[in-house]
């Protein structure tokens, strides 16, 4: 059973919601502006918030990268409210910590399954996509998505509901029903410790690969994504693959976390003119393909080809084809993606493709 709810949560009528045990998984963005209160805080005051299911650390640790969690936690709830802050990229964890919750609730029976509700929020990447549908050989906890998705939350959670073939009850809040939802930005409260600001999500299709090679996306420091280096990139010596509307500036930064913590790594900012739109995704692997070719220290990890989860982009990368040809391939793949993907949208806008 699936519905789409357009009140605010608090004014649900549900009795698992009114006087049921409730599990509540989220992140810091649950925090609601106009109630001056996070989302859980209105079960702990109608008396049946059972557990708060959350990141371990502070919100803004580096290392906070997942929402742990059993199913002995989840088993005797009769629902369970996610919100969380998806970022608009197929890589994100705690969207995938969501599909895993759905997953794990798909194996339970149904006599001891929760209903499960979305609080649903903005993308803050928008609707444009980028890339491919995911094959079948992925990260786990994937669905077939492309790697800039497009999508809501609760749109995901459509789709993965659909494609796992789940029967508990999915009922999704939208965006638009509360004034914190559809009036706050969605990069204002951080997503995650690594998805700071207004641009980082942007960035994230393409620059979340830099997390699975020798190249560090600048983990551990103020501005991840937009910047990019490592210690033995030599950035006075490059000529490097730069698109229309992009400046990449030199620079240098020292991570406190992550990969080459307390070293000097040289490398670029990516800034965007305004106007323009910005591929991360082919971007990136223009600079991947650039940096193979420079570099013997630059080393692209087994784990990448899970990510990429796409034949054709690893071809691109050992160089068996050219990049016109990753663009053709590209181009269906998005007009594919766009297909699938109305048939989960919940809003009026849909997705698009780059022009």
């Amino acid at each position: 059973m699936f519905s789409f709810r357009t009140t605010p949560l608090e004014d649900q009528v549900d009795k698992a919601l009114l006087s049921g045990k409730v599990g509540c998984f989220c992140t810091q963005n649950c925090w609601d502006t106009f109630r001056d209160r996070y989302m859980y805080q209105l079960f702990a005051e109608r008396g049946n918030l059972e557990v708060v299911i959350s990141p371990r650390d502070a919100e803004l640790t580096p290392g906070t990268n997942h929402i742990s969690f059993t199913p002995d936690i989840i088993r005797g709830l009769q629902a369970v409210v996610v919100e969380i802050q998806d970022v608009g990229s197929r890589y994100f964890n705690y969207t995938r910590d969501v599909f895993r919750l759905m997953s794990v609730m798909k194996e339970m029976a149904p006599d001891e399954c929760p209903a499960l509700y979305i609080v649903d929020h903005i993308n803050p990447a928008g609707r444009v996509v980028e890339g491919s549908i995911a094959g079948e050989q992925r990260e786990d906890f994937v669905p077939k998505i492309a790697h800039r998705h497009g999508l809501t939350l609760g749109e995901l959670c459509n789709l993965y509901y659909a494609e796992i073939g789940a029967s508990y009850p999915l009922h999704v809040i939208s965006a638009h029903a509360s004034e914190a939802t559809r009036e706050l930005l969605p990069w204002t409260i951080a997503p995650a410790s690594d998805i700071p600001g207004m641009f980082s999500s942007l960035m994230y299709s393409g620059g979340g690969l830099w997390n699975n090679t020798s190249i560090t996306p600048a983990i551990g420091t103020a501005r991840p994504y937009e910047y990019f280096g490592a210690p033995f990139i030599k950035p006075q010596m490059e000529t490097i693959p730069v698109p229309e509307g992009v400046l990449m500036r030199t620079c240098s930064f020292t991570p406190s976390a992550g990969r080459y913590v307390g070293e000097r790594c040289y490398g670029y900012q990516i800034m965007l003119r305004p106007g323009f739109e910005y591929h991360s995704l082919l971007h990136t692997l223009q600079l991947m393909k650039y940096f193979l070719g420079r570099y013997s220290q630059f080393e692209i990890y087994d784990e990448m080809n899970l990510k990429l989860s796409d034949p054709v982009m690893e071809s691109f990368l050992a160089g068996d084809i050219d990049f016109q040809a990753l663009k053709e391939h590209v181009k269906v793949e998005e007009q594919k993606w766009i297909r699938k993907a109305k048939r989960f949208c919940l809003y009026d806008d849909l997705p698009v493709r780059m022009k």
